[in-house]
């Protein structure tokens, strides 16, 4: 039984040991020329971000008022069931936020957190980033753009809204998604669309 447990926990394990010395609170973070902001969910309406994606924006938003960031790249599921995420994060940098629209580009096929990284180095020509999610994920994304090659440092995103049954719910999904995301890095998956957005 113990085997099995070490087993199923060794993808969990590699992410959040290789992540280590590279995540950081938004303070603390080091510079780079562009902060990649992973998508989830948008509010019911479909034109607002939801208070987990508000929270990344909001982030990144502040790294690049404070010049830790030049420019924002906001990725996400363009065709998603709960609304075009990369569009939404867009206006509430642009609109909301008051990002300047000539510092914000916008990925649409960012399906996950693997064709993120992999067409962020891949089609947008990024080899150094920052990247933004909240703590519970951000251990795999690090991971996973490091192995693809794609120097970054995690920044803790906030999670405004979040309760302790949601961060745990969330916790444990990123526990299982570890052994998909070392399978993909594994076997070197290509992005599922490859061409830019």
């Amino acid at each position: 039984m113990g085997a099995v447990i070490v087993l199923v926990s060794a993808p969990w394990l590699w992410t959040t040991i290789s992540a280590q010395g590279h995540l950081y609170d938004a303070s603390a973070a080091p510079t780079a020329d562009v902060v990649i902001v992973l998508g989830t969910q948008v509010a019911a309406d479909g034109r607002t971000p939801e208070n987990r994606l508000a929270g990344r924006l909001r982030t990144a938003a502040a790294l690049v008022t404070s010049g830790k960031a030049g420019s924002v790249l906001v990725s996400g599921d363009g065709g998603g069931d709960s609304g075009d995420e990369a569009s939404v994060m867009t206006s509430y940098l642009v609109d909301e936020l008051k990002v300047p629209k000539d510092k914000v580009a916008a990925d649409p096929y960012g399906l996950d957190t693997y064709d993120t990284c992999k067409r962020a180095k891949d089609l947008y020509g990024i080899d150094r980033a920052l990247i933004v999610t909240q703590s519970y994920h951000l251990s795999r994304a690090v991971t996973v753009c490091r192995s693809l090659g794609l120097d970054v440092d995690g920044v803790r995103a906030r999670c405004d809204g979040c309760g302790k049954w949601l961060l745990a719910e969330k916790a444990v999904r990123d526990y299982f998604a570890s052994g998909k995301a070392a399978w993909d890095v594994v076997r070197q998956r290509p992005a599922k669309v490859t061409t830019a957005g």
